[in-house]
């Protein structure tokens, strides 16, 4: 018989503090760069960590907001439910980091590496991304609204259900993307190329679409003149 009070259970360990959440964790253990603890629900907001080697550290629920990250190693680190709203992002390397229910609010990760990350939910709106790499990443329902994105690329990435409305994405590449139900009203695919990518279910209002390859040019066509607002 299923034990009905196991949700109830994750709520409550949930609405622990971080210190009782991850209390098994020895800090005499844990590595410090920079005045840094590196554990889960560390406090490191503003800190100087350019170039630091995070690689593998669980972070989960850690504050890095306007944390410094530059040209860092973050490959296989875990960042679920942590905070790096306003970081600085450039150049670092997250190829297979886990970034679940993440706040990337505000960062700069313009030439960064997000080969393969977990992103589910990940809130990372009025950010700026150019010439990121999310190649194969898992971004379902993840938020990039108003976000600068060029020459992203999100080749073969998995972007069901997300949300990119007002995002400049001149110049990304989308190929065989999956961006089903994604929603991408009033956004700029000037030159970019959707090549391959699955479009079902989206929505793709006012888009600007110069030079675009293979994007939705007769989407707005299809739908009954109520969606249109006419």
């Amino acid at each position: 018989m299923p034990n009905l009070n196991y949700p109830l259970m994750l709520l409550a360990l949930s609405s622990l503090p971080v210190s009782a959440q991850f209390a098994d964790i020895d800090q005499a253990d844990a590595e410090v760069i920079n005045g840094c603890l590196l554990m889960p629900g560390t406090q490191c907001a503003g800190k100087d960590l350019r170039g630091a080697d995070l690689r593998h550290q669980d972070l989960r629920k850690a504050d890095f907001t306007g944390a410094d990250l530059r040209d860092a190693d973050l490959r296989h680190a875990r960042f679920d439910q942590a905070r790096l709203d306003g970081a600085d992002l450039r150049g670092a390397n997250l190829n297979r980091a886990s970034l679940q229910q993440t706040a990337m609010r505000g960062v700069n990760a313009s030439n960064a590496s997000f080969v393969g990350v977990q992103g589910w939910n990940l809130t990372a709106q009025n950010a700026r991304f150019n010439d990121a790499d999310f190649t194969g990443a898992n971004l379902e329902f993840a938020r990039f609204s108003s976000s600068i994105m060029h020459k992203v690329i999100f080749r073969a990435a998995n972007l069901e259900m997300a949300w990119l409305p007002k995002t400049d994405l001149a110049g990304a590449d989308l190929r065989d993307a999956n961006l089903q139900e994604s929603k991408m009203n009033h956004a700029n695919l000037e030159n970019a190329d959707m090549t391959g990518a699955r479009l079902h279910y989206g929505t793709y209002l006012n888009l600007h679409m110069t030079g675009c390859t293979a994007c939705p040019f007769d989407w707005e066509k299809q739908l009954p003149m109520t969606q249109l607002g006419k």
